[in-house]
């Protein structure tokens, strides 16, 4: 992960305040080790911890599908032109069943009918509530169907998590590493 100029990494525990250790260590105990947004987010170590708390239950203990999660991850970070968020999540999303062509049409802003039946609509979603602050009744509908309100009650919060996620290190200028995937 690249230096940014805009603020401090705390990629090492000694850098946060001793009373505010406890967020470091939950926050590297879930995700074995600190950087990306979290690197950033201990800046503010109460939102640091907050926010952990939520991105471990959305990331780890959701009931989405791993592969649907990961896609609407990369869909979100697509739509905010996240570099960091895509190329932390590309490698998880193959890993996880979403085909190498799904993750090259959502990296390009493909259209949506381009795309397999399922992945579409899910596709369909985030972009609708990002791009229209909205979500259409017929998009909603199919995520219903799909999922069960809980389920699309979860689709809509990850969207939420990852999208400020999005706004954190777009704003500190997060960049992953060259080496890692990156954006066209």
């Amino acid at each position: 992960m690249a230096d940014s100029d805009r603020v401090r990494y705390h990629t090492a525990r000694e850098t946060v305040p001793e009373e505010h250790r406890h967020h470091y260590d939950a926050i590297a105990e879930s995700r074995g080790g600190v950087r990306g947004p979290f690197s950033v987010l201990l800046n503010s170590p109460e939102l640091a911890g907050r926010v952990g708390h939520l991105g471990a239950y959305v990331r780890f203990e959701s009931e989405l599908p791993d592969a649907d999660r990961e896609l609407t991850i990369l869909a979100t970070a697509r739509a905010f032109d996240c570099a960091f968020e895509w190329a932390a999540h590309e490698p998880i999303a193959r890993e996880a069943g979403v085909s190498g062509a799904t993750i090259d049409h959502v990296a390009d802003s493909g259209p949506v009918d381009e795309l397999p039946d399922r992945e579409a609509r899910l596709v369909s979603y985030v972009r609708e509530l990002i791009d229209e602050h909205a979500v259409s009744d017929a998009t909603f509908e199919a995520a219903r169907d799909r999922y069960g309100e809980s389920g699309v009650t979860e689709l809509t919060g990850t969207i939420g998590y990852y999208a400020m996620l999005a706004c954190v290190l777009n704003a500190l200028e997060v960049v992953p590493d060259a080496d890692r995937p990156q954006l066209p």
